[in-house]
């Protein structure tokens, strides 16, 4: 047995011993209302097909209703991939997973669960797959025509963020043309994509795999729709755990603050900040023999770099290929920003900074920049990989944040906020603010008046497990203190770790979640994991503690 595999073990069996029952329901307890049940209710539980798939998993299809007012109204199609759990005899039920995104594929989270879940949960649990409406392999949401006609539209949507004037001029015009176009070419599905539609398609596919009650693990954006089927549905859920947790007042909007841009309201710009400046930070306090760009000034040293990408972008030659590459400003921010969602964010931000230093160095051997060169190159080469399939992604990826919340009339008013944004917190506040620049409510046209806006504040029959980590670029810490604060039935779970989301990063984390979701024990009130920590071995290793990470679909996004 690994040690990584007895670390695992022995979290688990810390929490089965320790964590209090969760609390009996009291008479407080919320209901599921009178119009979900209506709706979700109304609708006949499908039978799933399932047939093998993938060498060990089962796949399966389902229909149900665009609009949940209209039960035997037009459909829509969801996939749902299932991987068995291993002991038939003593299987609890079904864990339904989701990777966040929004748009991220859930069938294939479970399909790669093995790699990624306890050997506790992968044999009590069959692990379910469902992707949400317009998502993965179900019924794709499709804004444009062709490949073409999308490719066209967005060609000013190229860069990971715009920069300068011209940037985003082009950027604006080509997200006016999404959100006019999933506004009109993408109905009627793109106006039913809300996390409460598919909340209730959950809630129906939870009847269809024949489970009383349901069992969730959300992360990142997942944690919104964890937390949208508690509201939703108080009464009907046997344990959810969401990790990496969107504040969904925030996510939404209010009447208040709808002329507020949406990162602006979830701030996941100051966590990244925020991450970012601590590694900064702890690497010049490493030094050289721990941190590759240790020396001097860290955060100012990485300013410099910054700003010598806006005046003169880098351009890497590839030999090899013919080719040449360019490194941009944004290029380089939206890099960091990806290292940050890593465990091992503090080693990775500092070897990129320092490859970048090396490019824009003078003086230096060819075969030394060459050679930082090529570490670019190969970072560039495992983004790549779109070529004629229409790639619905970012269609997806609007049509449900779009669709869930409030946003700023005009389109025309994201620079002054992404600028403001970045003085709160440098480099990334444009990063995140422009991502909703199609949700302009005089650009994203089309509505779902079921999507559901509150209250987030039901007593729940069974306790919620939020989870949150400290140093996450993309769900604010705070997020999940808030989320629990609001949430009376809930227990918060804090985690030391690096990256994105807190699952497999600690034997503490790990154990934590599959012991709540086993045995519906939480762990004990104010419990902080520790996980590893950045800059404690020397440049070239890492440390091989913790459990199993989650793979890459589970960092798509928020």
């Amino acid at each position: 047995m690994s040690l990584l595999r007895r670390l695992a073990i022995a979290g688990l069996a810390a929490t089965l011993m320790a964590g209090p029952f969760a609390a009996p329901a009291d008479a407080a307890t919320a209901h599921t209302s009178a119009q979900e049940k209506r709706r979700v209710d109304a609708v006949k539980t499908p039978k799933l097909k399932w047939y093998k798939c993938y060498s060990y998993a089962e796949c399966a299809t389902a229909q149900v209703p665009l609009d949940y007012d209209r039960p035997r109204g037009q459909k829509t199609e969801i996939a749902l991939v299932r991987v068995r759990a291993t002991d038939r005899k003593h299987r609890i039920g079904s864990l339904f997973v989701n990777p966040g995104g929004p748009g991220g594929s859930a069938t294939e989270m479970a399909m790669l669960s093995p790699l990624f879940l306890s050997e506790a949960v992968l044999s009590r649990f069959d692990i379910v797959g469902m992707d949400p409406r317009g998502v993965g392999f179900s019924d794709h949401a499709e804004c444009f025509t062709s490949t073409r006609a999308q490719t066209v539209a967005l060609k000013g949507m190229t860069p990971v963020f715009p920069y300068g004037k011209k940037e985003e001029k082009a950027f604006i015009a080509s997200a006016e043309k999404l959100g006019r176009a999933c506004s009109t070419t993408g109905r009627p599905l793109t106006g039913s994509m809300s996390t409460a539609e598919v909340a209730r398609d959950m809630d129906v596919m939870r009847r269809a795999v024949g489970d009383k009650k349901l069992t969730y693990l959300g992360f990142s954006y997942g944690s919104a729709l964890g937390n949208y089927y508690a509201n939703m549905f108080p009464d009907r859920f046997r344990a959810i755990a969401i990790d990496g947790v969107i504040n969904p007042r925030a996510w939404a909007g209010t009447k208040e603050t709808q002329n507020t841009v949406q990162d602006v309201r979830l701030d996941s710009a100051g966590g990244a900040y925020r991450a970012f400046a601590e590694l900064m930070n702890r690497c010049a306090k490493a030094g050289p023999a721990k941190c590759e760009f240790a020396g001097g000034n860290t955060l100012v040293r990485f300013h410099n770099i910054a700003e010598h990408l806006k005046r003169k972008p880098i351009v890497v030659p590839i030999p090899l290929l013919g080719i040449t590459l360019k490194l941009t400003y944004a290029d380089f921010v939206g890099d960091v920003l990806s290292s940050l969602y890593s465990p091992t964010a503090g080693e990775d931000v500092a070897a990129f900074a320092a490859d970048v230093q090396l490019m824009q160095s003078e003086g230096l051997s060819r075969a030394t920049v060459t050679a930082a060169g090529t570490r670019y190159a190969n970072r560039v080469k495992q983004r790549l990989g779109r070529a004629f399939p229409y790639d619905n992604s970012i269609d997806a990826y609007a049509s449900i944040m779009c669709t869930d919340g409030r946003h700023p009339a005009k389109a025309s008013s994201w620079p002054a906020a992404a600028a403001a944004a970045d003085r709160r917190a440098p480099y990334f506040g444009r990063a995140w603010v422009w991502a909703s620049v199609p949700c302009a409510r005089k650009t994203w046209t089309v509505r779902d008046e079921d999507a559901y806006t509150g209250p987030f504040n039901r007593r729940t029959q069974n306790p919620v497990l939020v989870v949150g980590s400290f140093w996450d670029p993309a769900t604010n810490y705070q997020d999940a203190v808030q989320v629990s604060r609001k949430l009376p039935n809930s227990r918060l779970l804090s985690s030391t770790n690096w990256g994105h989301t807190a699952y497999g990063t600690s034997a503490c984390a790990t154990g934590a979640i599959d012991g709540y979701l086993l045995t519906r024990r939480l762990p004990a009130k104010g419990t902080v994991c520790k996980a590893p920590q950045p800059f404690t071995q020397p440049v070239g290793t890492l440390s091989a503690q913790g459990s199993k990470q989650l793979p890459p679909v589970a960092k798509v996004g928020r």
